[in-house]
């Protein structure tokens, strides 16, 4: 149907109020809001004809670079760093394994060549950011397999996107080398690290130090240079992806200002795109062709969870210590979202022979995927006693501010168990000029401190200071302590189960 200016606006608003309100539903039901977003996009599909690859990808690569910052930025290093070498063997050699289980599974049941079989397991290898950033956001699960999920769908997209590539090139260049294939891969894995470490550092620097006229810009700035470091580390033959997320982890763990702006800004934002990403993907299909290949895509779905991704699991973790209910934990989350479909686009673009009947088993097993997996993980992590886990204590908040033009600001300081200024009052600490503690949250209460105060172990001060005296004060009220946090040794005791 042809669209007016009007139709658009109104169905812009509506796919994100509608998305919204999915969100809320999808809660109550225990359902993955992708679900929801993908089945209201194939619904709007009988009134909307959507074909466009190039700009489904555009924006599908987009909200990708949205969403690895947002995850990034609230993934804890103390949590993360335990579980590296088991995200890492997952996000390589899993993605992998996965790839070649799935990929001659595909060749027999959707009569596929070797190549295309193993393109589609390509596609659908890795573990989605998107749907397990979502999924595990509001779980009440162990924080190490929290860690382990989130840096294994952080960072696996990468092997995702280079294998889909190189079987793409294999299958259109015959000839092509594979050797320059495999050095092309540790080319884009190296610099899309180095590179995201680097422009993470540029960024907190930028961020600290320059002086916006409102606190409104500076998550503008943050997604600008999640952006910019997706575009560099690309431009320069790296994994733009890996480098997104990497320099994100390393935003979301640096003292930072206008954390708390930057944070719920990005959290808002990649909301919104997923919202119009999966709705968009769910346009982008088109249901009458689905029941042509419904028992194959159900088949190729159950062979993913329940023989692929468990083999892929235990093998690249086999020398991890993990128990066995936490590797079947693992096998079982290992949920497929936007990746696999925006990934199935790019068969389409290269106009590979079969790309159809590709792109639509790709969107069965993202559905199931979501569908069975997503609304069952609470329940699994339940029945194997992979449950409990506390609260971050130092969850921003209140926001870290300069005031106005001045070189003033409000800073947040958490109080750990070796702060020297642990059972004195506010009188006794030597803070410098221009200092004053202005607020302290003590067991969620706010209290009005007074001269006679006395700071204890768990408190979190909120400090008035010349912008020059931060780290001074920082270090009175911390000393050795910022570096040396007593809370990383039960965060890592948390993160090794």
């Amino acid at each position: 149907m042809e669209l007016s200016l009007q139709m658009l606006i109104f169905l812009f608003s509506a796919m994100l109020i509608v998305g919204v309100l999915a969100t809320k539903f999808s809660s109550k039901l225990g359902l993955p809001a992708l679900v929801l977003f993908l089945l209201i996009g194939m619904g709007l599909n009988e009134f909307i004809f959507f074909e466009n690859a190039q700009l489904m990808q555009l924006i599908g690569i987009m909200a990708l670079i949205i969403i690895l910052f947002e995850g990034g930025t609230q993934t804890k290093w103390e949590l993360m760093r335990p579980v590296l070498g088991a995200a890492g063997s997952l996000a390589t050699l899993g993605v992998l394994l996965t790839t070649i289980v799935t990929g001659f599974a595909a060749m027999y049941i959707l009569k596929l060549t070797l190549l295309e079989g193993m393109l589609f397991g390509a596609i659908v290898g890795s573990t989605d950011a998107a749907a397990v950033f979502s999924v595990l956001g509001n779980k009440n699960i162990k924080a190490k397999l929290t860690s382990t999920l989130e840096a294994e769908s952080g960072s696996n997209d990468p092997m995702a996107v280079f294998l889909t590539v190189a079987f793409i090139e294999l299958i259109q260049v015959p000839d092509a080398s594979i050797w320059t294939t495999i050095g092309s891969f540790f080319l884009q894995m190296g610099l899309g690290l180095i590179l995201g470490l680097l422009l993470g550092k540029v960024t907190v620097l930028i961020i600290n130090n320059i002086n916006l006229d409102t606190s409104g810009l500076y998550p503008t700035l943050a997604i600008g240079m999640a952006t910019a470091t997706y575009f560099m580390a690309d431009f320069l033959g790296g994994s733009g992806l890996l480098a997104v997320y990497v320099m994100a982890v390393f935003v979301g763990n640096s003292d930072l200002m206008y954390r708390f702006s930057i944070l719920r800004f990005s959290e808002g934002f990649a909301w919104m795109m997923q919202i119009l990403m999966f709705i968009l993907l769910g346009l982008f299909v088109f249901p009458e062709q689905l029941p042509a290949i419904f028992w194959q895509g159900v088949l190729l779905t159950l062979i993913l969870m329940f023989i692929a991704r468990p083999i892929a699991v235990f093998i690249s973790m086999i020398f991890m210590k993990y128990s066995l209910k936490e590797r079947l934990f693992i096998s079982w989350a290992g949920l497929k979202g936007a990746v696999p479909i925006v990934l199935a686009t790019y068969p389409i673009i290269a106009d590979v022979k079969n790309s159809d009947l590709i792109f639509n088993s790709v969107f069965f097993v993202v559905l199931i995927s979501a569908l069975v997996q997503g609304s069952t993980l609470s329940w699994l992590a339940s029945k194997l006693g992979l449950t409990g886990g506390k609260n971050d204590p130092t969850k921003p908040t209140m926001e870290l501010i300069h005031l106005g033009k001045t070189e003033a600001e409000i800073m947040e300081v958490h109080i750990f168990s070796k702060s020297p200024a642990i059972h004195q009052t506010l009188n006794d600490i030597e803070l410098p000029d221009d200092t004053l503690i202005i607020g302290i949250i003590r067991d969620k209460q706010i209290i009005t401190p007074t001269g006679d105060t006395v700071i204890l172990e768990d408190d979190t001060l909120y400090v008035l200071s010349n912008r020059k005296n931060r780290i001074k004060a920082k270090n009175v009220l911390l000393g050795n302590t910022e570096k040396k946090v007593p809370q990383k040794k039960q965060l890592k005791k948390e993160a090794e189960g």
